[in-house]
């Protein structure tokens, strides 16, 4: 079991001042910037096929017109030419608030990880070069989700996501309700292939046809109970007073795969002897969790005798009765060095725009009621600064750091700043491992440097950031401004 969380020794603070020049802005993840009107290009160069997704605030397509891609390069308002998608956002279907870009290996067989580095370059009316953003370089990766075209208000915005699938379009398809249908089949190969001239770019890699884009649910991703896993949990937990789990298979394939390194290393551990957390083998499926829970035991030889054992401890009997979890999944695996069965339980509620909104208002809340003990006045949301902390949090789980500092060296200002933030004074708090936000929020107050940004008069905004995944399992940040 997971306990506790961590906290940074100092948190950060400190002034910035703006310059807006006019020249080409260098994004970071979450960074974003007002569009000019009129048709705006982003172009991806490189060994890469780029798409784009058109959708509505519900953030689901429509049908087989909003997805562009190279077997359909055009849709109302966009345009694909080879590297380069072109976009009109006045053009755009009835209902169109959004278009995200998303860049793939043009051989379906390579990873992100083995291929340089994709960049965005983008540029406005009359080839203006407006921004350029590299995101950081993915590793398992097999689809990315680089930066998306959104409405704000009268006006149109671009924003940098750098968001990577391992599951390919499996993953888009569960996110943006589509169904994508490939080829069973390649294409026939020519009987005497001819070579190229000396000099010619190799012959591009065959790709698949994907013939249909439909509107639909992505179904939920179940997985078979051949050992009764479900009924005893569900049973347990209806005697609590509490909703039924369904098992999921990703949930399943990283238990399998977390029991199977501890079986292989001999002892129980969050991190296997190949350094890889069972957070991060989670994410890894393409499982984002809003709240995730595990038991990692030895022993037991049957479900049966596993779970009875959950129910006679107090924290695992907690974890597994715990109403907030909507998915769970085992895996176990026998005869390691010690002859022990390996087991992994996961408990988790994926990850939702509303959910996530409702954690950061939380977060938000919590904070505000320190400050009102305080007698100081509530900090207002900042979306600025929202949008920095999200990123942030993404960044520190996605990359597998720890620290105020960016591996690339930005800094808590800079970050705000890339994020379109004109605040002067900025402080940040951040913390992993807490399983929610009163846990996080009772960790700050009890460290002393964290709870003077909490309770810094001057302060007069905040953002939050979440994130689940990576060593820890989450990753918090509040971002102040004022």
């Amino acid at each position: 079991m997971r306990s506790g969380g961590r906290f940074p020794d100092v948190p950060s603070t400190g002034s910035r001042t703006t310059h807006l020049d006019g020249t080409m802005s260098e994004l970071v993840p979450g960074g974003n910037l007002p569009l000019p009107g009129g048709s705006v290009t982003v172009r991806v160069p490189g060994p890469f096929d780029v798409s784009a997704l058109v959708t509505d605030d519900s953030g689901k397509v429509r049908g087989d017109a909003d997805f562009v891609f190279y077997n359909q390069p055009s849709a109302p308002g966009a345009r694909l030419h080879g590297d380069t998608l072109t976009v009109d956002p006045t053009r755009l279907r009835h209902g169109a608030t959004r278009v995200t870009v998303v860049v793939s290996p043009a051989d379906p067989g390579t990873p992100l990880g083995r291929l340089p580095a994709p960049t965005l370059h983008v540029t406005g009316p009359g080839g203006r070069a407006i921004a350029r953003f590299a995101p950081p370089r993915p590793r398992q990766e097999t689809v990315l989700l680089l930066a998306e075209i959104y409405r704000r208000g009268d006006g149109w915005k671009l924003r940098a996501l750098g968001q990577g699938y391992a599951d390919g379009l499996a993953g888009i398809a569960r996110d943006f309700g589509v169904d994508v249908v490939e080829d069973a089949t390649p294409p026939p190969a020519l009987s005497t292939p001819t070579p190229p001239a000396v000099g010619a770019p190799p012959t591009p890699t065959a790709r698949p046809a994907m013939h249909t884009l439909s509107a639909v649910a992505a179904p939920p991703v179940t997985s078979a109970d051949p050992d009764g896993f479900l009924g005893l949990v569900n049973s347990a937990r209806a005697r609590a007073g509490s909703p039924t789990v369904a098992l999921d298979a990703r949930l399943a394939t990283a238990a399998q795969a977390h029991a199977a390194a501890m079986a292989a290393a001999g002892r129980l551990g969050v991190e296997g002897r190949d350094g890889v957390s069972v957070y991060q083998r989670v994410t890894a499926t393409g499982y984002a969790y809003l709240t995730v829970g595990e038991h990692l035991v030895s022993g037991p030889r049957t479900p049966a005798e596993f779970v009875a054992y959950c129910l006679r401890t107090e924290q695992p009997s907690r974890t597994l009765r715990d109403p907030a979890f909507t998915h769970a999944a085992v895996g176990y695996v026998r005869g390691g060095p010690s002859g022990d069965t390996y087991w992994t339980a996961l408990w988790a509620r994926p990850l939702t725009p509303e959910g996530l909104s409702r954690t950061v208002a939380e977060v938000v809340g919590l904070t505000n009621r320190e400050r009102a003990g305080a007698g100081l006045p509530p900090l207002a949301v900042d979306p600025a600064l929202g949008t920095a902390a999200q990123a942030y949090s993404a960044d520190m789980a996605a990359r597998a750091f720890y620290s105020h500092t960016s591996p690339e060296g930005s800094r808590p200002w800079d970050r705000a700043a890339a994020a379109g933030s004109r605040m002067r004074t900025i402080g940040e708090n951040i913390a992993c491992g807490q399983r929610s936000p009163a846990e996080v929020v009772e960790g700050w107050m009890n460290s002393p440097g964290h709870r003077a940004n909490i309770l810094k008069r001057d302060f007069t905004y905040i953002g939050i950031g979440f994130a689940g995944g990576g060593p820890a399992g989450t990753y918090w940040t509040q971002l102040f401004g004022a």
